[in-house]
């Protein structure tokens, strides 16, 4: 690469050799008036150990030096690279925007079987290193993906709560409800709010309903979060649900899972990890 081909560095390479012809110009002349000129003129007030300071102007060639030094890096910054100029992050933040572009457009309408393959492949590279190889958490170390979207998963969340999320309103505690009122909860919610039913307990909804207020403090009547204010859990049970904790993050017993709303992952392949991860556990 020839570097004076480019005018940015080109400009650079002469902006540096004037800096150090001026920098020792001026080094040299205030060398010389070292060793023959004394010191004159009014000190300040303040000294230290004797040793006062005089208030002597700014130096006329330092200070052009220094304002012509901000001026310099302000356009070298705005105008000349980074900003304006070719770079291999840039280049590669393309072709993974075009390459993005191209995946979406191929797998906009994919078939079930393809959803499920894909969803597959994902999750063992970005998610089994913690939930494991069959999504059952490790023995406990991340949790157990294999127990997620059946009413028995609401039942076991009320009695442990959930934490690591969050949301405005804060974790939920553990022990809200007692189990017999927690499985007419889990009833109404998969029969009615998120409608993944029926219910395992169709003759508990009823009882669910009226006691969906201790749950509608924080999720609201629709069970959607109050506008991100706790979690929607209106499509528990469903690929969406899974792609909502995707797109949060959340933090476990491990570390914390990333958010994957930074571009790592595209919507479809979301989805297709939140059908997989439904598939565990059927």
């Amino acid at each position: 690469m020839n570097w004076l081909n480019d005018n940015v560095n080109l400009l650079s390479l002469i902006g540096a050799a004037a800096i150090i012809l001026i920098t020792a110009f001026v080094a040299g002349k205030y060398i010389k008036q070292m060793k023959t000129d004394k010191s004159t003129g009014e000190l300040a007030e303040e000294n230290w150990d004797g040793i006062g300071e005089y208030k002597n102007p700014l130096p006329i060639g330092w200070a052009v030096s220094f304002l012509g030094l901000i001026i310099w890096a302000i356009w070298y910054f705005l105008a000349g690279y980074p900003l304006n100029g070719y770079s291999q992050i840039g280049e590669y933040n393309e072709e993974v925007a075009a390459y993005n572009t191209k995946f979406e457009s191929k797998w906009a309408n994919p078939d079930e079987d393809t959803l499920m393959g894909m969803g597959e492949g994902v999750f063992l590279v970005q998610c089994a290193p913690c939930h494991g190889i069959t999504g059952d958490g490790i023995n406990g170390k991340a949790t157990d993906l294999t127990s997620w979207g059946p009413e028995s998963a609401i039942v076991n969340t009320i009695a442990i709560g959930a934490k690591g999320s969050g949301y405005p309103l804060g974790e939920m505690p553990a022990g809200l409800l007692d189990p017999e009122s927690a499985k007419a909860v889990a009833a109404y919610m998969v029969e009615k709010i998120s409608k993944a039913g029926p219910s395992k307990n169709p003759d508990l909804v009823s009882t669910g309903e009226a006691l969906w207020a201790t749950c509608s403090a924080c999720h609201g009547e629709d069970g959607k979060g109050m506008a991100g204010s706790s979690p929607d859990i209106s499509n528990y049970g469903k690929p969406e649900f899974i792609v909502n904790v995707l797109n949060r993050g959340k933090k476990g017993m491990i570390g914390s899972m990333p958010s994957f709303n930074d571009g790592r992952l595209t919507d479809i392949q979301k989805f297709a990890v939140g059908k997989y991860v439904n598939s565990l556990s059927q």
